[in-house]
């Protein structure tokens, strides 16, 4: 008699996606290097796996090369890749074709990238249809059509001519979607797909893809690096290192009983909302050893902060606006009200944050401040200089007080100048000393960011991107400013490294006693490391308080609304389903001559304030 495992065994449904041995090689000076290395997984119908890791850990190739979207004659891919039982690495290219965005689709990171500028939104989803299912031009318009009302894009039929450019970066995300979806595709591979966007316009992503899973029972291999996301949307888990799968298995065990020290480190530098409930100074975040997946216990950052004192930046009333201008005179029609009326201060050896979803205005803000943008109107006091009267001399003097890091340091670094010739640019422009003591400043201003004075030789392109945003910092440190606003300078960084560089952060402003803006849509970092936080909505600070009164006790619909967003690394939520409307954040576009109402504000506890 048959026993009921080997029964179970015979009835259990083949996987959508096998992959057997897969192993993706480069062609590197004349020699083939493998970056995936003998990897091994399937995807069962209706399953979602998650691949995980950080930054060169082979994840996106494995995608690529499963769909095979690597160039012949650069990259070798061997082993078997299965799609319902079928060996697609030895298909012909035509057959390939008629397989890709029809049996299985992709969606990649940048949606921007990925829709062609130049055709409406409308006929590129159409082209799916018309191609791989035969639909007349009618049919595909109307399916088109249905594909985007499924996806949430408000007035669907409307925005079938709309170019991309027309569409927001969440909305656009959609788009990406339909069109993967629109020939119902059995497997969908989602390549970081929510990297990019604003954590409530992720958490809306997270929901459809769980949503459309369900209604069209397709399997998804989902990439990321992000392990809140991981546990929200993923049954099964795929650990990455450096080409090769070091983990494997459901979900809810890898989280809770990984085996392998990798495994341990990225979830240990996950920040958790929450996780600073009792804390009241900043806190440091683990730091894990990767060899033994030991993390180091973070410690509170106790540098006082008194509000008694006269600020170090007074900010009140700021305007910045940028006029639109339409018709054969360039008549100004309206205005882009950027930052609307925002007042606040910062105190020596604080950090106030300033949060918000992509285009409300908090980088703006930062710009603005340093006059890298002019301001409409509003005074700001820094170090004791009115810095909207300032004439271009004094405005270069004023700038030793204040220095930005911005979210992508190799853009802000030249990369044919050395590190050290950066670093000590500023300090040179400004004639605060000989070269040999330029010299002497870079080398403390190093090791002060965790480099050795060795390397100030090398070029921007032979650092990797924690280690370039290291360089940004020391070069914004060569004037001895006050004031550091940091623009999104985390966002783009892999967990272990952003925790790396958020502790910097921290033992700098011990160590100098500096005060941080620091803007940013990261909702558990700005938790860990904030003193006060400020929420910003079209332009205006709509809640402001001391970091618990925010996080603890938020009173704004549209804090609470991004506090709700936040993915949290408990495989426990992996049903949530947030409910959230779907919609795009409202444009700060206004008519010329428009007048913004006067706003009132409420004192909840002692500093903490909200918009009525």
């Amino acid at each position: 008699m048959m026993s009921m495992t080997t029964a179970a065994a015979q009835t259990e449904t083949p996987a959508v996606l096998t992959v057997e041995g897969l192993t993706t090689s480069f062609l590197v000076d004349g020699q083939w290097r493998p970056v995936v290395r003998n990897i091994s997984f399937d995807v069962k119908p209706r399953e979602t796996v998650a691949i995980v890791g950080e930054s060169g850990s082979g994840k996106s190739v494995t995608s690529l090369s499963i769909m095979r979207l690597l160039a012949r004659d650069q990259a070798r891919v061997e082993g078997r890749v299965l799609l319902n039982g079928r060996d697609i690495l030895a298909l012909p290219e035509k057959e390939m074709q008629a397989i890709r965005g029809n049996v299985a689709a992709m969606i990649f990171q940048e949606p921007m990238t990925s829709l062609n500028p130049i055709f409406t939104i409308g006929r590129q989803i159409s082209e799916v249809l018309t191609r791989h299912k035969g639909l007349s031009k009618t049919d595909a318009r109307t399916e088109t059509v249905r594909m985007l009302d499924k996806v949430r894009i408000p007035n669907a039929a409307n925005r079938f001519d709309d170019y991309p450019h027309q569409f927001s970066g969440g909305m656009r995300q959609r788009v990406m979607i339909a069109m993967a979806l629109a020939s119902r595709p059995n497997l969908l591979i989602a390549d970081e797909p929510t990297t990019a966007l604003d954590v409530t316009i992720q958490g809306q992503i997270l929901d459809l893809i769980k949503e459309l899973q369900e209604e069209d029972g397709m399997s998804v291999l989902f990439i990321t690096h992000d392990m809140g996301v991981v546990a929200e949307i993923a049954d099964r888990t795929i650990v990455m290192l450096r080409g090769d799968v070091v983990e494997q298995g459901q979900t809810a065990d890898v989280f809770h009983r990984g085996r392998h020290a990798y495994t341990r480190a990225l979830l240990a530098a996950v920040p958790k909302l929450g996780s600073m409930h009792g804390h009241a100074w900043p806190l440091r975040f683990p730091i894990v050893d990767i060899g033994s997946g030991l993390a180091s216990v973070p410690t509170e950052v106790a540098n006082t902060v008194d509000t008694r004192k006269t600020p170090v930046l007074s900010v009140k009333n700021l305007v910045t606006r940028f006029p639109i201008r339409s018709g054969l005179f360039g008549r100004q029609t309206g205005a882009v009200h950027a930052v609307e009326d925002v007042t606040f201060d910062l105190f020596q050896g604080e950090t106030l944050s300033i949060v918000g979803e992509s285009g409300c205005g908090k980088s703006t803000t930062g710009r603005s401040i340093t006059r890298l943008i002019e301001p409409d109107s509003g005074e700001v006091h820094l170090d004791g200089y009115n810095v909207l009267a300032l004439d271009q001399p004094s405005l270069r003097a004023m700038r030793r007080s204040v220095q930005m890091i911005f979210q992508d340091p190799f853009s802000s670094l030249n990369p044919r100048m050395t590190v050290g010739a950066a670093i000590a640019e500023p300090y040179l422009k400004h004639r605060l000393g000989s070269q040999e003591e330029a010299q002497a400043k870079v080398a403390d201003l190093m090791r002060k960011v965790g480099l050795v004075p060795e390397m100030m030789d090398r070029y921007p392109h032979e650092f990797s991107g924690g280690q370039r945003q290291r360089i940004a910092i020391a070069r914004a440190l060569s004037l001895d400013p006050k004031v550091i606003v940091a623009d999104e300078s985390v966002s783009a960084l892999d967990v272990s490294i952003k925790a790396q560089v958020c502790n910097l952060l921290m033992d700098l402003q011990e160590e100098l006693n500096l005060a941080f803006l620091f803007i940013s849509h990261d909702m558990a970092v700005v938790e860990r490391i904030s003193h006060r936080v400020a929420v910003m909505y079209l332009g205006e600070i709509v809640e402001i308080g001391p970091r618990a009164a925010i996080f603890d006790n938020p009173q704004h619909a549209y804090t609470k609304k991004l506090m709700a967003a936040v993915p949290v690394p408990d495989p426990e939520r992996r049903g949530l389903r947030r409910s959230a409307a779907i919609d795009e954040l409202k444009s700060p576009v206004r008519p010329a001559g428009y007048a913004p109402p006067q706003r009132e504000y409420r004192e909840i506890t002692p500093g903490h304030f909200v918009q009525l």
